[in-house]
């Protein structure tokens, strides 16, 4: 094992791609913008430069971490560097920080104050674009925009959209989305990556919490709340809670002391998502249809398909999402109600979604709002709520019945390991246990593999994040891969990783994955078709079960 010495403490490396990874392996914080564990290296904010033992300064991002090296990462001449950059930056920003979205958790906020820079000599001078609020789900303020990049590489090297790059060179370069478009013009998905990587307010998620307040404070409303499965894991990190512990008992509890009238977890509806995909699948399996047949839950996925692979669209399951399958059903069940129908996601891009043609049923919209983890965490903070010290609360019957199978939608391979013990009829521990081996589980970006379902073998492959996506299918299209079954999350992680969810280094990501299968785990029932609150729903749509449970997207590839 090769060492190298950072202020005085001898710490191990293998294969960490530069010195800042080093540091932060041995819990040494060294400052840094434009640094993601998950993108190329860019050093261009140069707050992470460091001292060598001959007094050369280099940036950790890019230096390469070398067996017996020795540098700090604190000293005078470091300190004013780092001063007089945050006092650029600082100039080159709108400062309006008691009514940005971003504070409290704006890193360049966080570092001013960490590095005492209380005045700034230079004349502010921020860029004047206008704000761009064009997109359903994110808004873009280039005034608070610093220029790390992170946005940039998340859209390009992980998500494989393009949707925003730099323009213009110097002093006048800028983010544009092309010719100055805005963001809806372009390809973008929604998908809310670029909000969560960039470490100021330049880039946020839409915040619509008024209209839930307005919605809650109507005494002729009742607000219908469904709650994702992936939230469980996300939310409890605002509160100081570890994120691998479930909290879905104290969402509910929060929403009722919010002023929810019911509550209702969406993992019931994503065991219905399973009865109907599974269904689908077996009957392209038995019609020789087109292969492999694709998910449908992911809004993200379904927009990337309608952008770059509208010819796929026939192999996409025509399943609603579990948000859109509880909005149709809690529209059926409250018909004397002036339902207001609420839906909190960790995912951006579910707010494109509710607003779609195809989610309008009967004349009305199946789900009135969405509103991201963070809008909710927002919410609780400001109703002054002690959400870590709460009690936990069961969703509200008649649709209260989960299992395990649904809860793990939220994570990648979630949906595919729930069809996989619904077709395999698998309920014991032990036939669970072995189906969890079979390659399904874990963040890789890419995962294949074969389950056996009587005398046919299944092959099946999952990838998340839209890079992944793209190239699995180029793989399918080549004829090197041939696959029965495909599952597709835009968000790298899947929804556990959402654009909607707290900030998640890589660590935190695979906390929320273990946190969700100990939701699982705490399960009564595992499988889906073990859900007997799904009679009741199928009783409840009065043989319109096709007709309000799925979604026929416009096949743009066949116009």
């Amino acid at each position: 094992m090769k060492h190298m010495v950072i202020d005085g403490i001898s710490c191990e490396f293998e294969n960490e791609r530069n010195v800042l990874e080093v540091a932060r392996k041995h819990h040494i914080d060294i400052p840094n913008l434009c640094y993601c564990e998950s993108l190329s290296i860019y050093g261009g904010c140069r707050l992470c430069v460091v001292e060598n033992e001959r007094g050369a300064v280099e940036a950790a991002c890019s230096m390469q971490p070398k067996d017996g090296l020795v540098i700090k990462t604190n000293t005078a001449r470091l300190r004013k560097h780092r001063q007089m950059i945050l006092e650029l930056l600082l100039a080159g920003h709108r400062a309006e920080c008691t009514t940005c979205e971003k504070s409290g958790k704006c890193k360049l906020q966080t570092y001013a104050r960490r590095y005492n820079v209380t005045n700034i000599r230079f004349a502010n001078e921020y860029c004047k674009l206008p704000i761009d609020d064009s997109s359903p789900a994110i808004v873009r303020d280039p005034s608070k925009c610093i220029l790390c990049g992170k946005c940039v590489r998340m859209c390009s090297e992980v998500q494989n959209i393009h949707a925003v790059d730099f323009a213009e060179r110097g002093i006048e370069t800028y983010i544009s989305c092309g010719f100055d478009n805005k963001l809806a013009d372009t390809k973008c998905v929604g998908c809310g990556q670029c909000a969560a990587v960039c470490p100021t307010g330049a880039i946020v998620v839409k915040n619509e919490v008024s209209k839930l307040w307005t919605a809650i404070y109507d005494s002729t409303k009742k607000v219908a709340v469904q709650v994702a499965p992936a939230v469980r894991v996300g939310i409890g990190e605002e509160f100081g809670l570890p994120a691998s512990q479930p909290v879905m008992g104290k969402i509910v509890t929060a929403l009722k002391m919010l002023g929810a009238d019911y509550v209702f977890d969406t993992s019931l509806t994503a065991d219905l998502t399973i009865m109907e995909e599974s269904a689908e699948f077996m009957n392209k399996l038995k019609t020789g249809a087109k292969l492999p047949m694709f998910t449908s839950c992911c809004p993200g996925w379904i927009k990337h398909v309608e952008n770059m692979h509208p010819h796929l669209m026939p192999q996409v399951s025509t399943c609603g999402s579990p948000m859109e399958m509880f909005g149709a059903i809690l529209r059926q069940h409250y018909t004397d109600d002036e339902l207001y129908s609420v839906a909190i996601m960790p995912c951006t891009a579910k707010k494109a979604e509710a607003a779609r043609p195809e989610l309008v049923k009967d004349g009305e919209r199946l789900i009135d709002l969405v509103l991201t983890t963070q809008e909710l965490a927002k919410m609780i903070k400001e109703a002054g709520i002690d959400f870590a010290d709460l009690p936990d609360t069961e969703p509200d019957d008649p649709f209260a019945e989960y299992t395990g199978a649904g809860v793990i939608f939220g994570v990648t391979g979630g949906v595919t390991e729930a069809v996989i013990r619904h077709v395999l009829g698998t309920v014991t521990t032990e036939q669970i246990a072995s189906v969890a081996e079979c390659g399904v589980r874990g963040l890789e970006g890419i995962k294949a593999f074969e389950v056996k379902a009587g005398d046919l073998t299944l092959k099946i492959a999952v990838a998340s994040g839209l890079g992944n996506a793209d190239k699995l299918i180029e793989k399918i299209e080549s004829g090197e891969e041939f696959f029965h079954f495909v599952e597709i999350m835009a968000c790298p992680g899947g929804c556990i990783g959402g654009g909607g969810q707290p900030e998640a280094c890589f660590e935190q990501k695979q906390l929320r994955n273990q946190g969700m299968f100990i939701a699982d785990e705490d399960c009564t029932l595992r499988s889906s078709e073990q859900n007997t609150a799904l009679d009741g729903v199928y009783n409840l749509l009065r043989g319109r079960a096709h007709e309000l449970l799925h979604v026929h997207y416009p096949d743009h590839g066949h116009e």
